[in-house]
C-alpha cells in the first residue's frame, strides 16, 4: 500500500484550485466517463467502479458502476479521501482491517466494500483531482498488472479531462473569432494562427511522442494533418507487453476534431491497458468494439485499425501477430535475394486480413489474424487511407496499385529495407504530389535488423509530426 501524505493547507489549496479548473464537478452524466468505471469493473470482475473527484468537503461521483442513486458522500478518510494523498494506486485488500477505511459509509453501508483500490486522477502538474475506484464485497489482492491497468484507466479520465477542457477553450477561441470576424485582418491573421498552433498541440497529444526503442527493430512514423484549423482521427502506436514482446498499432477514427480527438485518445488507452492483460489480440479488439459501442450504441463512433504483436525470432528477426478491424492491409517488403544460381526479386506483398469488421459498428463483429516472419533486412509497412486517396501530378488517385508499385521499386532498389528510408522515401513522394494529401496520412515502417548479434542491441526509432497541409505553391 502507499503510504499516504497529508497535504499542507496551501498544497490543498492548490488542489482544489486545480479542480476548479478543469469545471467538471456538478456537470450531467458523460458517456465517456461512464465507460471508463464500466470498463474498471469489467477489467477487475468487481460489481462497484467509480470515477470520483474530491471537492473542498465531499467526494463527487462524475461515474459510479454499480452504485445507484448515489452522487455524492462526505470526504470522510479511508477510501477515495485517503488514494488522493499518494503517489500510485492505493489498495486496501479488506476494509474491515483498516483502522479508517473500517467506518466509510461505502464499507457500513449498502455498497458492503470490503476491497478497494484506486489510481489517482493526477494532473500534469501533480494535482490529484481524485480517483479511479474499484470495490467488491469480499477481499481480495490484485496484481502489479492490475494496479498499473488501474493506473491507466486514472490517465485516461485524465485525458479525457484535458480534451473537455481543451474542446471549452477552442469553443471560446470559436465564439471570439466570430465577434472580431469584422475587425482588422492582421488581428484575425494572427488569431487564426494561434488556433493552428492550438490544434497542432491538441493533434500531438494524441500521438506518441517518441516511439520506443525496440532490440533488433528500426521503426520510424509520420503523421500529416490535412487541416491546419481541425484535429484529425489517424494513430499509432508501439508500446511493450512485458517478455520482450512488443505491440503496435495504426488506425483511422470515424470524424473530425473534437468528437474524434476524444475517440482517439479512448481508443489508444483502451487498447494499451487491455493488451497488458489480454494476450489474445482477438480478444484486445472485440474489448475494444464493446467498449465503443458503449459509448455510442447506435456504432456511430468507429474506427479501422490494425493490431499487431512482435515476438523476437530465436534465429534474428520477429515473429508479427496482425489482427484487422477493416482497415487497409499492411504490406510486406522483401528484398532481393540471391540463393547459389537463383534469384528471388524484391517484392511488397499486401497482407490481407479477410473478415476483418470495423471497430465499434457492430455487437457481434468478427476479427482475423494472421502472423508472418519479418526476417532480418525485411519490413512491414502500415498506413492510413489519406495515403492512397492522395492525387498524383496527372490528377488521378495514387490508390492502392500505385502505392503496391512503388513500395515494390522501393525494395527493388535497396538492399536492405530500413524502416526510416521507407518513411522518408513516402513523405518525399506525398511533397512531390501538387496538392498533397486531402485527409490525414499516418504512416507507420517497421524493419529487422540484418544481423543480430549474441549481445541485445538497441533498435533505432524516428518520430515525424507534420502539422500543416504540404505548401499551397505545389498547387497548379
Amino acid at each position: 500500500m502507499e503510504e499516504r501524505v497529508e497535504l499542507s493547507p496551501e498544497q490543498e489549496a492548490r488542489r482544489i484550485a486545480a479542480v476548479r479548473r478543469y469545471d467538471i464537478l456538478d456537470t450531467p452524466p458523460d458517456g465517456a466517463f461512464d465507460r471508463i468505471a464500466a470498463l474498471a469493473a469489467r477489467l477487475f470482475d468487481v460489481p462497484v467502479a467509480t470515477v470520483t473527484i474530491v471537492d473542498t468537503d465531499r467526494v463527487w461521483f462524475k461515474a459510479a458502476y454499480g452504485l445507484t442513486g448515489v452522487t455524492q458522500i462526505g470526504r470522510d478518510p479511508g477510501l477515495s479521501t485517503s488514494a488522493i494523498l499518494t503517489e500510485g494506486p492505493f489498495v486496501v485488500p479488506d476494509t474491515l482491517q483498516d483502522p479508517l477505511a473500517r467506518a466509510h459509509i461505502l464499507v457500513t453501508g449498502r455498497t458492503r466494500a470490503r476491497f478497494y483500490a484506486a489510481a489517482p486522477i493526477t494532473t500534469r502538474d501533480g494535482h490529484r483531482l481524485g480517483t479511479v475506484d474499484v470495490m467488491d464485497t469480499e477481499p481480495r489482492r490484485i496484481t502489479s498488472e492490475q494496479a498499473g491497468a488501474l493506473a491507466d484507466l486514472a490517465a485516461l479520465v485524465m485525458d479525457e479531462l484535458e480534451l473537455r477542457l481543451a474542446s471549452l477553450r477552442m469553443l471560446r477561441v470559436e465564439r471570439e473569432l466570430v465577434e472580431i470576424e469584422h475587425a482588422a485582418r492582421q488581428r484575425a491573421e494572427r488569431d487564426r494562427a494561434e488556433i493552428a498552433a492550438y490544434a497542432s498541440t491538441l493533434q500531438r497529444t494524441l500521438l506518441p511522442p517518441a516511439l520506443p526503442e525496440v532490440p533488433g527493430l528500426e521503426a520510424a512514423c509520420h503523421y500529416t494533418t490535412a487541416s491546419v484549423s481541425d484535429v484529425g482521427g489517424d494513430f499509432y502506436d508501439v508500446f511493450p507487453l512485458g517478455d520482450g514482446r512488443w505491440s503496435f498499432f495504426l488506425g483511422d477514427v470515424s470524424g473530425r476534431g473534437a468528437p474524434a480527438a476524444a475517440l482517439t485518445s479512448l481508443i489508444r488507452y483502451t487498447l494499451r491497458s487491455t493488451a497488458l492483460l489480454q494476450p489474445d489480440p482477438q480478444a484486445v479488439l472485440r474489448a475494444l468494439n464493446s467498449a465503443l459501442l458503449s459509448e455510442s450504441p447506435d456504432g456511430s463512433r468507429f474506427c479501422t485499425l490494425v493490431l499487431g504483436t512482435l515476438t523476437p525470432a530465436p534465429v534474428g528477426g520477429f515473429t508479427i501477430t496482425l489482427t484487422g478491424g477493416g482497415h487497409l492491409p499492411a504490406y510486406h517488403l522483401h528484398p532481393a535475394r540471391r540463393d547459389g544460381p537463383s534469384r528471388t526479386p524484391a517484392r511488397a506483398e499486401p497482407v490481407v486480413l479477410p473478415g476483418g469488421m470495423l471497430v465499434g459498428a457492430l455487437h457481434q463483429a468478427d476479427f482475423t489474424s494472421r502472423t508472418v516472419q519479418l526476417l532480418p533486412g525485411q519490413a512491414l509497412f502500415l498506413y492510413s487511407d489519406g495515403l492512397i486517396e492522395a492525387r498524383t501530378s496527372r490528377g488521378a488517385r495514387f490508390g492502392e496499385s500505385g502505392l503496391t508499385a512503388h513500395l515494390a521499386h522501393h525494395a527493388a532498389t535497396n538492399r536492405a529495407l530500413g524502416a526510416a528510408a521507407i518513411i522518408h522515401d513516402l513523405t518525399a513522394l506525398l511533397g512531390s504530389f501538387p496538392t498533397g494529401p486531402a485527409d490525414d496520412v499516418a504512416l507507420l515502417a517497421l524493419s529487422a535488423a540484418s544481423t543480430r548479434p549474441a549481445a541485445a542491441t538497441s533498435g533505432a526509432s524516428g518520430t515525424a509530426h507534420t502539422s500543416l497541409p504540404f505548401p499551397a505553391s505545389h498547387s497548379t
